[in-house]
């Protein structure tokens, strides 16, 4: 006897059917929207809300290619912050990673939507100004040196002062994202070794 003959398969009604296809599409979008949110995460850093050196490079290459090909200014702007060791060894690493997302809120708050923010590591930042030639980028990078000394950022109650050491370099025909990163932060040394109390 073939048992197999024997077996019947209950019938399946329209309604679990239906059930059973809105159950799958909901399973497909909450499964997309997880691998939305874990690739956005890979794009971010994990302290501030700015993007981490990955996503920050994805960006520069991709405005660096439509600066290439429509003729636009741009300008980079490399942050490196003054006296972030001090902050870290009298008040704290807490402190300081309270410093490091008080200066990313700082430059997202004022920057435009079509600009880009990242955190390269440690206390270094960038700001990538789409629209923006040398003097612009350098106005840019004063208001920001400005805006970190008078917000700085609370600690137990207290404010307490930041400063940086700003590198600009516009847009200049660069072909590759990595020079013009390198070049910014060079422009962004060079500023910093003529301010002695910066290295402080």
């Amino acid at each position: 006897m073939n048992h197999l003959a024997d077996q019947t398969i209950a019938p399946v009604s329209d309604d679990e059917l239906r059930d059973e296809i809105a159950r799958l599409r909901a399973e497909v979008a909450a499964l997309t929207d997880r691998a939305e949110r874990a690739e956005a995460l890979a794009d971010h850093d994990v302290l501030t809300p700015a993007l981490n050196r990955r996503g920050f490079m994805a960006v520069l290459s991709r405005n660096l290619a439509y600066c290439r090909r429509h003729g636009v200014e741009a300008s980079l702007l490399y942050l490196d912050l003054d006296g972030f060791k001090g902050i870290n060894d009298s008040l704290g690493h807490a402190a300081g990673d309270a410093a490091l997302i008080a200066v990313a809120e700082l430059l997202l708050a004022n920057v435009r939507e079509s600009d880009a923010v990242g955190r390269m590591g440690g206390d270094e930042f960038t700001v990538m100004l789409m629209n923006a030639g040398a003097e612009e980028g350098r106005e840019k990078a004063r208001r920001l040196s400005a805006a970190l000394e008078s917000e700085g950022f609370v600690w137990d109650e207290a404010r307490v002062a930041l400063g940086g050491s700003f590198g600009v370099r516009a847009y200049a025909a660069q072909t590759d994202a990595e020079v013009w990163l390198s070049e910014a932060d060079a422009a962004m040394w060079l500023r910093k070794r003529a301010r002695p109390e910066a290295t402080r």
